[in-house]
């Protein structure tokens, strides 16, 4: 008779992940041929955000959520103007509108060149960062340098300032530019257009590993135009709902090892969100010269492998560069930079797609307009049940590899998320016993 073997325990353990927004870690362990456990942990420290916000003014919601991220602050911003409009029956359409979608470019364009230049692209190609990436490819480097920097000049000429931008407010903007302070900007814009297009086509050459998923994808979508600031939220398996209707379909859940909360789809679970959702949900929205950088990347009208979405960010920068011409050209200041709101008493709902997928807020208000309570769901939160998945099937498939060689493939396999995880760690529950 045989005597039992106990299987073979592997523990692979990242304590701080490199190459991310924030802090967090990852925890895997395997037990023989499976795998036993994975914890994509969240451990800093919740930010309480919408604890800040509750008694404030309506007014005030954009500039303090634009401070939960210096990446993607316009994301929050718009999705709190959205929701307080929403609740003040307030309509912006019109050129005031169309500012809103070139604000939006710009952040796409810094926040995506970052990612693919400084962030992903040295996984790839087997360099620890990119300042020893900028050694052997000095051309691409300044290349992505010099775009993200357009897209932080569009912030800036439009927001006010590169980070934390100071001119949106509820109804409009508190300023907005001439024609002539946008015209620097169009032949910048004209040569990143084309730099972007390169960028697609060189980051399709990069080896990726053969991993597919029949994903639940859930974006923005709007008939007329791709998905930035507007639209209902769908996804590849039925999904179709107003904004109002987020919190009947999706609900958070608290799990030990995270101090930020995961999201699910209610009775089907997990879910993707991002430009690989926004790519394979709104396609036909693309321009033709997207779809072109698209092609050129590699890419079909469908793409179910997260490890692409580094060609997807630089498609969807391809396009921000070509809708941003697009509304340069067509821009006649307003006869108004904002249009009038007054306070009261409601709940309003906004959804926007941030460069990592889309950002839901809600506001309660009072009759004067003040914050009774809020809610702030981050696109990182809501991806991180579908990343700890990505791992364990991801694992699964690659058990003979290394130790050393699978840890710095499974922190690339969170890094295809471009997680935020300061944005993640916001959440509040809070309970105040006054005696």
């Amino acid at each position: 008779m045989k005597a039992n073997v106990a299987a073979p325990t592997r523990t692979l353990k990242v304590n701080l992940l490199a190459r991310v927004e924030g802090e967090g870690a990852l925890y895997v362990k395997v037990k023989g041929d499976q795998v036993a456990d994975i914890k994509f942990n969240i451990f800093e420290p919740p930010r309480l955000f919408e604890g800040f916000l509750r008694g404030r003014a309506y007014s005030e919601a954009p500039d303090i959520t634009a401070r939960i991220c210096g990446i993607c602050p316009v994301a929050y911003q718009m999705s709190s103007v959205h929701a307080m409009e929403r609740a003040l029956n307030v309509k912006v359409d019109g050129q005031l509108r169309a500012l809103r979608r070139l604000l939006y470019c710009g952040e796409w364009i810094e926040s995506h060149v970052l990612h693919v230049y400084m962030l992903h692209a040295p996984d790839f190609l087997g360099y620890p960062d990119a300042l020893t990436l900028a050694k052997d490819h000095p051309d691409a480097v300044k290349r992505g340098l010099k775009l993200k920097k357009i897209g932080n000049e569009i912030v800036r000429v439009l927001g006010g300032r590169e980070i934390h931008p100071i001119n949106v407010r509820v109804g409009g903007f508190y300023h907005v530019p001439s024609k002539r302070d946008f015209q620097p900007l169009l032949e910048q814009l004209k040569w990143a257009r084309d730099a972007a297009l390169e960028t697609a086509e060189w980051v399709g050459t990069l080896p990726f590993p053969d991993f597919t998923y029949d994903y639940e994808f859930v974006a923005l979508h709007h008939p007329d135009e791709y998905p930035l600031c507007e639209g209902r939220l769908v996804s590849n398996k039925g999904l179709n709902i107003d904004i109002e209707d987020y919190e009947k379909y999706f609900i958070e859940e608290h799990v030990a090892h995270s101090n930020a909360l995961h999201s699910v789809l209610k009775g089907r679970g997990q879910y993707h969100v991002g430009p690989l959702a926004r790519y394979n949900l709104n396609y036909d929205q693309l321009t033709p010269l997207a779809k072109q950088a698209a092609q050129a990347g590699g890419l079909g009208r469908i793409c179910t492998n997260p490890f692409q979405t580094i060609i997807v960010r630089a498609v969807e920068t391809v396009y921000a560069c070509d809708h941003a011409i697009e509304l340069i050209e067509q821009y006649e200041p307003p006869p108004r930079p904002a249009v009038e709101v007054t306070p009261g008493a409601g709940i309003g709902w906004g959804c926007t797609e941030a460069p990592r997928g889309f950002l839901y807020h809600r506001y309660r208000l009072d009759y004067s307009g003040a914050i009774l309570d809020a809610r702030i769901v981050p696109p990182t939160a809501q991806n991180q049940k579908v990343i700890e998945d990505d791992l364990r099937r991801y694992v699964s498939d690659h058990l003979d590899t290394p130790d050393e060689e699978l840890t710095l493939q499974c922190e690339q396999v969170i890094r295809n998320y471009d997680p935020c995880i300061s944005c993640a760690t916001h959440f509040l529950n809070l309970t105040i016993e006054r005696t």
